[in-house]
């Protein structure tokens, strides 16, 4: 009877101070595995794909593509470290400890506003290029994109 109740707890050597385990169905629990899996994978890929056309190719070294980049790397870091944690979060119960935990909340956290202000920065460069097309190269330089990148990556440590 003891190993029969232990086996509902999260961790069953700490009986007075754990929580239930509810009860998940195998079939749902291997789908949902598969599929933030090759959701994970597939961020992976493709934003690699895009970082590697853009600093292989010297025709798309541009202001935009340079904003496109830093883009690409934060969400191909987010394919990296987040997305494959949501499946440990997809379990009833966290077994990777409390530092874990806490490193993966400040490392989504951060890279999320990384990827947030790059896509700020890319509004803005779209808006000023619709807007004042005229200007658009005088303000919008490699240079000045390339400060702006950095900040938002040094921002958003």
């Amino acid at each position: 009877m003891d190993t029969l109740e232990g086996s509902e707890f999260c961790f069953p050597h700490f009986f007075n101070t754990s929580c239930r385990k509810p009860v998940q169905h195998h079939a749902e629990t291997i789908l949902l595995y598969i599929l933030l899996s090759c959701i994970s994978l597939l961020t992976v890929a493709l934003n690699l794909l895009v970082i590697i056309s853009i600093a292989h190719f010297r025709q798309l070294h541009s202001p935009t593509n340079l904003l496109l980049l830093s883009l690409a790397v934060t969400d191909f870091l987010v394919g990296l470290f987040v997305m494959p944690f949501q499946i440990f979060l997809a379990e009833p119960c966290w077994f990777l400890g409390d530092l874990v935990c806490v490193l993966y909340y400040v490392l989504a956290f951060s890279i999320v506003n990384v990827s947030i202000v790059n896509m700020v920065l890319i509004s803005v460069d779209r808006y000023v290029a619709i807007c004042d097309p005229l200007h658009y190269p005088t303000k919008i330089t490699q240079k000045r994109v390339q400060i702006f990148v950095l900040l938002c990556w040094i921002y958003a440590e």
